[in-house]
């Protein structure tokens, strides 16, 4: 089948392009048997207008951020859970956003998102895959930022928002954020999107996203610097001679 990109989940939770012209019948027939959540759409209420306040002034304030991370992946039907550890990094420029991720462990893998470009990078098997955005750019890019910078009134455009309050993760006040998407298409890949963020700083310190097959991923965030300096060679792949490019149609 002919392939497209859908979607980035930049929870970074796996940071890997989610790909399908169409949903896949798995997950199209979960989908058909798990009703979305009913959720009030709080998007007026005072309290949830006060945090997406709060987000729009540190997105007017946001230049980048570097975080460490621990991304987890649950899949139900074998009942395991699989473990990525790495560093993110985003940077904000006048017209896009740049973000890319390298993980360590288990094995070393680098994911760039620049120019409306997704590259993923396995040294292991001296492999880069890219996929070009297109017209989706926006729509990747929306998700790259979900929880790193992006503006809190954006949400709603995309989201009925439910605020769950605030608790506290590594002694730092966070609000929690339950997020269903308004579009069918999306809803077909991530019933809801739990986000834990520190408005201050507009970053996110955990998130969680649950598919309609009950598979869900985890992604932990720790030692985050916010607008400190990023080298520009963090977004340039280290490729070899060896390595071989594949680009999907």
């Amino acid at each position: 089948m002919k392939k497209t990109i859908a979607m980035v989940l930049l929870l970074g939770l796996a940071a890997m392009p989610l790909l399908a012209e169409k949903p896949s019948k798995e997950r199209a027939n979960a989908t058909a048997n798990t009703a979305a959540p009913v959720m009030e759409d709080n998007a007026t209420s005072a309290q949830l207008e006060s945090v997406l306040d709060e987000l729009d002034k540190a997105a007017a304030n946001f230049r980048s951020a570097q975080a460490e991370f621990v991304w987890e992946q649950y899949q139900k039907v074998v009942d395991e859970t699989d473990k990525q550890v790495g560093t993110a990094f985003f940077v904000r420029h006048e017209k896009d956003t740049h973000m890319a991720a390298t993980i360590t462990e288990p094995e070393k893998k680098i994911l760039l998102f620049t120019d409306g470009k997704i590259r993923f990078y396995q040294p292991k098997i001296e492999q880069v895959t890219e996929y070009d955005a297109g017209a989706k750019k926006e729509e990747v890019e929306s998700f790259l930022v979900l929880g790193f910078g992006g503006r809190g009134h954006d949400l709603p455009k995309s989201f009925h928002i439910k605020f769950e309050g605030h608790e506290k993760i590594d002694g730092i006040s966070v609000a929690k954020l339950n997020l269903v998407p308004k579009s069918d298409k999306v809803r077909n890949m991530f019933a809801r999107i739990i986000l834990w963020v520190d408005t201050a700083r507009g970053v996110s310190l955990k998130q969680q996203a649950f598919e309609p097959s009950g598979d869900y991923r985890t992604a932990y965030y720790n030692n985050i610097k916010v607008n400190a300096k990023v080298p520009d060679d963090t977004f340039k792949l280290k490729t070899t001679n060896k390595t071989k490019f594949i680009r999907p149609q």
